[in-house]
């Protein structure tokens, strides 16, 4: 990891935290993909195998490809990962509508697999969130 900042760090969690959630796991089970996951500051690729994160490194990495890539701000990632996020900073599409997040690339693994990458991506909520 690049870049020593709470949103960073908490990225770091996440595939610890996927590994202790087995029903995310199985509901990822068909999942085969690799992103870009992270904020505008930090992003990660990230390759899922089976539902399971098996390889997430900083960006950028040269000559490294990637299927979709959801990022968003910072203070975002921070209002999203709050224990009860205020409306329009709950959801990842609605980051993206408010225009704190952008969707882009090849998003038909991500709509397929909304609810994983809804429930992946607010592990953090769960562990605390960023202070």
């Amino acid at each position: 990891m690049k870049r020593s900042d709470p949103v960073s760090e908490a990225f770091s969690q996440i595939p610890a935290l996927l590994e202790r959630d087995a029903a995310l796991i199985q509901r990822g089970r068909f999942l085969d993909v690799d992103c870009l996951l992270g904020s505008t500051a930090q992003a990660f690729h990230v390759a899922i195998r089976a539902g399971r994160i098996i390889d997430m490194v900083a960006a950028p990495v040269l000559m490294r490809s990637w299927t979709f890539g959801y990022r968003a701000t910072p203070d975002a990632w921070t209002a999203f990962w709050q224990p009860m996020p205020k409306a329009g900073w709950h959801d990842l599409l609605s980051l993206t509508k408010r225009g704190d997040a952008t969707l882009e690339g090849d998003i038909k693994p991500f709509m397929t697999n909304l609810q994983y990458f809804k429930d992946l991506l607010a592990l953090p909520r769960s562990a605390g969130g960023v202070a």
